[in-house]
């Protein structure tokens, strides 16, 4: 309802002034032009995100310090706190980040984002920026419309430049004019009521535009030309601050739990912030007045001693609220906890995650991860075991054996409540990628997209299994309940090697580790299908029995080869060119086929040796 009557009164508002005055047209225009420059600046920079940025927040943000060092940095580069915002709120949604890293990068975001107004105090108003903006607008128009994307990427940040100091010298000018017919200063409110007044049109008009950067250009603009005063303008600069949480929180409107818990620290951060800067306005200023004087800054420089003012109440928020991340962190995960439906909803496939290539190729494998543990959970219980026997050092034979009775586990219904839903988000998500660009990445997402439908075929395999593995394990005993407690353990002993490869081995041995498992289960799967034969020569079973039991070892054998393969793609991490050629030895199943053709030991004589399952 709010946004219904907010838009058309903004419509109607700026009607008027621009029926009014001229002087408000004028500035006006320069305010979009300068916000059309920041959307291009955040387009421009964001081609290049492809790798650089994510693999910086993955390796850089191993301390509270180093996460605020990066936020700083980021931002003072791109000059856009909402960029670093939102692929921080992608990288802590797909579980790439931990929350305290992502508290410390924004935290860090705030205090870069203050380099800002020492440009514009210091050099946009002290020259003619509108020459530079020329040439700026044209050589980026014709790089923007080149076909490569590295290329659009540097003409939309020299467009974005161009643009910016046009919209700085447009509002320049037209306070300017303003000065000459109406002087805004006389609008101006003392005192603590003046600051709070003046710090909610800062918030307000933060909201509106959704870009701190503008507010603070708009303040320092009005400033320069003797519109506001210096102390009004602090206020102004203290609301800009407040208000930009707008654009976080409109972030994490489509981001999980996680998003929205990364949203919240920034808002109470900038709140925080802003009343610390309120409370010590009185010992900031003296501060600002002993340090302009040390730099050199003249005593009548406000625009520049406003720049301090930004960067040194910014700087005093981080101070106070470093120490604070770890129980903010903790905190906010106690007030903000994820819900857990009914059927499975993806965790780390987000919309702010799609735009960037390296973060969404990692959501997805997170996501892909998330689909293993449910498929893991659905085939342990359909075989009659718990997770903790299976990932523990029990006998898993011993117990399959003492077991009297296992309960038919419906997986139609498990895999609509656990695997369907995942699966086919995964798929939409990846289709509506669009890195054709990035070879690496999109090769990436060929193999997850793959990884992913081999375990929805191994938990297909179990469903046709469990069939008859019900049916003859809960019979008292004989040949085929044993041979289906060896299958069932047996599948159970490859579920436990996954995992134990899955947490100890390195990237350069775990792919060898699970081609040494593929040939094992195809040994076995060899051996259990000749002592099949022996039992059936000895007339142990009947034939019908044993075709059918060799049938159920087939599936039992494609549903180990399936995770295994399956694995092949999740478990493989590292640099990307090591996992590509690691990938590249993994045997398939053309050489396991002819490495598992050497002669094999001769079954034992007693059934009870017919080799275990795959």
């Amino acid at each position: 309802m709010l946004k219904k009557i907010l838009l058309p009164s903004i419509f109607l508002l700026l009607a008027y002034g621009f029926w009014v005055s001229e002087e408000f047209k004028g500035i006006s225009a320069g305010i979009a032009i300068f916000m059309f420059g920041m959307l291009s600046l955040e387009r421009g920079f964001g081609a290049f995100t492809g790798g650089l940025l994510e693999r910086l927040l993955t390796h850089t943000t191993s301390s509270h310090w180093r996460s605020l060092g990066l936020g700083m940095v980021s931002t003072s580069i791109m000059q856009s706190s909402s960029l670093v915002s939102v692929i921080t709120i992608s990288f802590i949604s797909a579980g790439l980040l931990s929350l305290s890293a992502g508290i410390g990068i924004i935290f860090g975001a705030n205090l870069g984002t203050t380099t800002g107004a020492w440009l514009i105090a210091g050099l946009g108003l002290k020259v003619n920026i509108s020459a530079y903006a020329m040439p700026m607008l044209v050589f980026g128009t014709i790089l923007i419309l080149q076909k490569s994307k590295q290329l659009k990427g540097v003409g939309y940040i020299l467009a974005g430049l161009g643009f910016l100091f046009l919209g700085i010298h447009y509002m320049k000018e037209g306070f300017e004019a303003f000065r000459v017919s109406i002087d805004l200063a006389r609008f101006s409110v003392s005192g603590y009521s003046g600051l709070l007044l003046y710090t909610g049109i800062g918030i307000l008009a933060t909201f509106i535009m959704q870009s701190s950067h503008a507010t603070l250009v708009l303040t320092i603009t009005a400033l320069a030309a003797q519109q506001i005063t210096y102390d009004n303008a602090l206020a102004l600069a203290i609301g800009a601050n407040v208000g930009t949480t707008i654009t976080a929180i409109l972030g994490s409107i489509s981001a999980n739990e996680k998003g929205r818990r990364l949203a919240g620290a920034h808002l109470a951060f900038n709140l925080v912030t802003g009343l610390l800067a309120i409370v010590f306005l009185q010992q900031l200023l003296v501060t600002v007045d002993t340090l302009s004087a040390l730099a050199g800054i003249a005593e009548d420089d406000f625009t520049l001693k406003l720049a301090l003012f930004h960067t040194l109440f910014n700087l005093l928020g981080i101070l106070f609220m470093t120490p604070l991340i770890s129980p903010l962190a903790d905190l906010l995960e106690r007030l903000i906890r994820e819900k857990k439906p009914e059927i499975d909803q993806p965790k780390f496939l987000t919309e702010s995650a799609i735009h960037f290539p390296e973060t969404a190729t990692k959501a997805v494998l997170q996501e892909s991860l998330h689909v293993y543990n449910n498929a893991q959970s659905i085939l342990i219980h359909a075989l009659g075991f718990r997770r903790h026997e299976v990932y523990s050092d029990s006998d898993l034979q011993q117990i399959a054996s003492r077991q009297r009775k296992i309960t038919r586990l419906d997986i139609d219904a498990a895999y609509m409540r656990s695997i369907k839903g995942l699966y086919s988000e995964i798929v939409a998500f990846i289709s509506r990628t669009n890195f054709s660009w990035q070879l690496e990445q999109s090769a990436d997402l060929h193999h997850l997209r793959e990884a992913n439908q081999q375990m929805v075929e191994a938990i297909k395999a179990m469903k046709h299994l469990q069939k008859n593995l019900v049916r003859y394990v809960n019979m008292d005993s004989g040949p085929m309940r044993d041979a289906y407690d060896r299958l069932r353990s047996g599948l159970a002993v490859i579920f436990r090697q996954l995992e134990e490869i899955r947490i100890h081995e390195e990237t350069d041995t775990s792919i060898l580790s699970l081609d040494a498992l593929k040939l094992a289960v195809r040994e076995s799967h060899e051996q259990f299908h000749q002592g099949l034969t022996e039992l059936i020569r000895r007339r142990r079973i009947t034939p019908e029995s044993g075709t059918s039991l060799m049938n159920d070892s087939n599936y039992s054998y494609s549903i180990g080869m399936n995770l295994i393969q399956a694995a092949q793609t999740l478990f493989v991490s590292g640099p990307r060119e090591l996992t590509q050629v690691m990938r590249g030895m993994s045997l398939d199943e053309s050489e396991l086929q002819a490495v598992s053709e050497q002669p094999l030991p001769p079954p034992a004589g007693s059934e009870s040796e017919t080799g275990a399952s795959s």
